[in-house]
């Protein structure tokens, strides 16, 4: 399959991605990750193994399109809620409950 990472053209192949893959150590996943055999790896490490370019040159979405594509599973990391944003506390609240409140008299 044709596909394109960091605007260069790339053909991939299922197969051409798992042995791309096999023997590679999944780093810990903290984001969106691609799941290949039984291992769950970052979008991120795919991208760089499969295209060997620099992470920096690609985004997660463009690994797992590609992936997805392939017929693989791709997992996406929610992003924030308002509801979650809402939970924030102001610094200074934060620090005084950290460092114990003062009592009221």
């Amino acid at each position: 399959m044709r596909c394109v990472i960091a605007r260069f053209p790339f053909e991939l192949t299922k197969g051409g991605v798992l042995e791309a893959m096999k023997g590679v150590k999944p780093e810990p996943v903290t984001g969106d990750s691609v799941v290949i055999g039984r291992r769950h790896y970052p979008a991120k490490q795919v991208g760089q193994v499969i295209t060997r370019q620099d992470r920096r040159d690609f985004s997660d979405g463009e690994v797992l399109r590609a992936m997805t594509q392939l017929g693989f599973t791709c997992r996406t990391v929610p992003k924030a809620s308002a509801a979650s944003a809402a939970r924030i506390v102001d610094p200074l609240q934060r620090a005084s409950a950290m460092l114990g409140a003062p009592m009221s008299i």
